[in-house]
């Protein structure tokens, strides 16, 4: 099946083979000695485990090659999965204590992401990091403004969402939009409706990321299901990092079955170990929803994403075209 992905981050898609060698070029094999005890680094107690991971992975990527190397080999595993089209997060502002610039980290992934833009299209949304306060946020949207040529079509705000609310980055946003950038923030994930509320009126975010607990203030759940708002959902990541309890008790169903935009992501496949048809599969088999569901799901994404109505038209034709030749109901 032809696939569509709109919240994949960078950073947490380099494959084990991948980061293992950048364990070696910077000498950390005395922590993790082989690759086998590098994916079991990658198993998380709760929310602030994963983040503290994610930190511990970050020490590996101090070059702008570093950049283009995992960009490139993260395509190329999405193009092993016949995804077509995706929107990729990535981090700049994690790496700027390192003196990377975030243009010259844009460019890097740009050149990755390139050497595979025959067999799928790529475009870029720069993370602002929470955890970095709106100033550094400001700071580095402008930089990533003079890179916008290079596929970035919009922002968000990834991080310890629990630890740092949506609306001091209100300026940061209405910057953005008037940049001509798409936007997206992480909200619901760890911590409750109130985040995503603050995404939706203080930042007027596009697209949620996650919005996996919108079910705690029906209300809420009405005024994404009246405004069709995108919600970018991702369900074993959740359950990995204890969002979820089970896979089975994910909100997605009961999201879909009241109407909600909602559709199907990785977030962080090399960390959690999925796929996106290890999604689709725990979406059919876990949560009961039929191949006509999944279609659905599928053309949920390609309507949210920020990309031309050509290419929509031509995604969605792919889709379908796929549906009905194996007579797929």
């Amino acid at each position: 099946m032809p696939k569509v992905e709109l919240h994949i981050h960078l950073e947490g898609a380099i494959p084990a083979v991948t980061l293992w060698e950048l364990v070696k070029k910077y000498n950390g094999t005395g922590e993790v000695n082989n690759i086998d005890e590098l994916k079991k680094k990658f198993e998380y107690s709760d929310f602030p485990h994963f983040i503290d991971t994610w930190v511990w992975k970050n020490r590996f990527l101090n070059e702008y090659d570093d950049f283009e190397f995992i960009a490139e080999q993260a395509a190329l595993n999405m193009v092993k999965q016949n995804i077509k089209y995706a929107e990729m997060f990535y981090s700049p502002p994690d790496f700027m204590r390192k003196g990377l610039n975030s243009k010259k980290i844009t460019e890097a992934v740009y050149k990755g992401i390139s050497k595979h833009k025959d067999k799928i299209t790529i475009n870029l949304v720069a993370d602002l990091v929470r955890d970095f306060g709106p100033v550094k946020a400001m700071n580095t949207l402008r930089e990533i403004n003079e890179v916008k040529s290079l596929n970035v079509v919009g922002i968000g705000i990834g991080g310890s969402e629990h630890a740092f609310p949506p609306g001091v980055f209100k300026d940061v946003y209405e910057a953005a939009r008037n940049f001509g950038f798409h936007t997206s923030a992480h909200a619901g994930e760890a911590s409750g409706a109130e985040s995503i509320w603050g995404a939706l009126k203080e930042l007027k975010a596009d697209r949620i990321g996650h919005g996996t607990r919108a079910y705690e203030d029906p209300s809420l759940v009405e005024y994404l299901k009246v405004n069709s708002v995108p919600i970018e959902m991702c369900p074993i990541s959740n359950v990995k990092t204890g969002v979820v309890s089970s896979i089975d008790k994910h909100p997605i169903k009961e999201f879909y079955n009241k109407g909600l935009n909602v559709f199907v992501n990785t977030d962080d496949p090399e960390m959690f170990n999925n796929t996106m048809v290890d999604e689709y599969y725990e979406c059919i088999y876990s949560m009961g929803f039929k191949l006509s569901d999944v279609k659905q799901l599928a053309l949920n994404a390609i309507n949210s994403a920020w990309c031309s109505n050509e290419m929509k038209n031509s995604l969605s034709d792919n889709l379908i075209n796929y549906f009905e030749k194996n007579n797929i109901q």
